[in-house]
């Protein structure tokens, strides 16, 4: 991709990787902010970014007027949703398994000219039998599934276009936002409503675990800056192997 992860990702990977290593016990507390940033030669926002991020993951957690330190690792990992995680260029999926030392890779089946069912029509504003693409994801992480997920776009948008079938032509393998610009669809909300659900025998097969066993089911949609829907996606994450947190950035009055 030639993307350069930002400097604050490099300081949170190398922490990572020197926290799992075992260079500081659980319930240990780390270096002092000033001397991290000296050790990694950045400022101090870049590092407290870096800490910030561990602290997301529940890697590490902070003690108020003490400092930072080694959390006790979970059974599940921590999967992070934020706004961040679609101005990264690429895949926003791999984007965020990267951020978490991991290699995020997927497969992927579209199908075009799929007549939308009645609750897809519904969040698409579209009518019921409308054609659409449906492409199935299956996502990994170090080879094993993280999540699935199935997404629908109408072909009033994208059928003329280069982008029709998401995995094939010149931004094959971009997220959603990406794609769409590419054919001047700004895209500038996204809303989700997470549920919990249980896996049916498909799901299960497909991720894993066993049929019955519980899942965050995430309902995600894309809007263009007119509030017109662009995309909607079926996300199906299994809880027994991760946990979904949302991080999103508070406005400040003073600014």
């Amino acid at each position: 991709m030639g993307h350069e992860p930002p400097p604050y990702q490099r300081v949170a990977a190398d922490l990572r990787r020197r926290i799992s290593a075992g260079e500081w016990g659980v319930g240990e507390r780390l270096p002092s902010r000033a001397q991290l940033a000296a050790h990694y030669s950045v400022g101090p926002n870049v590092l407290q970014k870096a800490t910030e991020r561990l602290i997301i993951e529940g890697i590490l957690e902070g003690r108020s007027g003490s400092g930072t330190y080694v959390c006790r690792p979970r059974e599940r990992r921590r999967m992070v949703r934020s706004r961040h995680r679609e101005r990264r260029g690429g895949s926003p999926f791999r984007a965020d398994m990267s951020e978490l030392g991991q290699a995020g890779a997927w497969e992927s089946n579209s199908q075009a000219r799929t007549p939308a069912p009645d609750h897809i029509a519904q969040r698409l504003g579209i009518s019921p039998g409308d054609l659409c693409v449906r492409t199935d994801y299956e996502f990994l992480a170090d080879g094993r599934p993280v999540q699935t997920s199935a997404s629908w776009e109408p072909m009033a948008i994208t059928g003329q276009s280069p982008i029709v079938l998401p995995e094939m032509g010149p931004l094959a393998g971009r997220g959603v936002v990406e794609r769409m610009l590419s054919i001047g669809i700004v895209i500038d909300n996204a809303v989700e409503i997470p549920r919990p659900g249980r896996a049916t025998q498909a799901q299960a097969n497909l991720l894993g675990i066993s049929v019955g066993d519980l899942v965050l089911l995430i309902e995600r949609t894309y809007y263009d800056t007119d509030g017109r829907p662009v995309e909607t996606a079926d996300i199906v994450v299994p809880d027994v192997r991760w946990e979904v947190a949302y991080e999103y950035g508070i406005e400040r009055s003073d600014q």
